[in-house]
């Protein structure tokens, strides 16, 4: 039973139906200083995750070549062209706007949630975590962020925030689903490698959500894909 891939799930959905619900009743202060909570949040999480590597080259060659990929194949404006379908029957549905009109500001907010409620290392390795032993402590820990971020995005996103739970569980489901045939191919190495590559992801979706530097994080997301056979040929044939 996905239980962890549930709760975290239902903590976007209600957290983003809440905080598009409440708006501007939310004070203004709160709504500017807790991103920066958040962010923070983020940082720290993908620093303790980065602290778990265990090739340093390998990774960074997966996220190197998995950036270049992504910027290849426009990932991010293919993820901001569905953010921009979505948005308006979800605006017509809910006869809400959000507080964000400047198209830039609200793709560079919305892009950078997406990945942290979807792409995580957290939930990545959360989702493959439990669907092998069961053990759904990782994403349940995660929810609680996930559920506080979506509230407070959504009194400026508007109601689009709570869609976002959609991909994520299609996506967790999977991983979970998938784990007992990709876990057993795997080595201790290669998932600290996998965690650490998730970590670095984190920390730049942390600089991002905190309007610090915006990484294009979604571009980065194909070097999840590939750190781990990058790890093992590293390991094997280069050290």
């Amino acid at each position: 039973m996905p239980i962890g891939v549930i709760i975290n799930a239902l903590s976007v959905l209600l957290g983003g139906l809440i905080g598009a619900f409440l708006g501007d009743k939310i004070p203004e202060r709160v709504r500017k200083a807790l991103p920066l909570t958040f962010g923070a949040a983020s940082m720290a999480m993908g620093i303790n995750l980065i602290m778990k590597m265990h090739t340093m080259p390998a990774v960074i060659l997966a996220l190197i070549l998995g950036s270049a990929i992504g910027e290849l194949i426009k990932l991010e404006k293919g993820i901001e062209w569905c953010a921009e379908r979505v948005r308006k029957p979800v605006e017509r549905i809910f006869s809400s706007k959000g507080n964000i009109d400047n198209q830039k500001e609200f793709m560079e907010k919305f892009v950078g949630i997406v990945v942290l409620f979807c792409a995580s290392g957290t939930g990545i390795f959360g989702a493959l975590n439990e669907g092998m032993t069961g053990d759904h402590s990782v994403l349940i820990a995660k929810s609680f962020l996930d559920f506080f971020t979506a509230a407070i995005f959504a009194t400026a996103l508007g109601y689009i925030v709570l869609t976002i739970c959609i991909p994520q569980f299609i996506i967790l489901i999977g991983l979970f689903l998938s784990a007992a045939l990709i876990l057993p191919m795997t080595t201790p190495a290669m998932v600290a490698d996998f965690t650490a590559c998730g970590g670095i992801i984190m920390l730049a979706t942390g600089f991002r959500i905190s309007g610090i530097k915006a990484f294009p994080i979604a571009n980065m997301l194909p070097a999840l894909v590939i750190v781990m056979p990058i790890s093992h040929l590293w390991t094997n044939f280069v050290k």
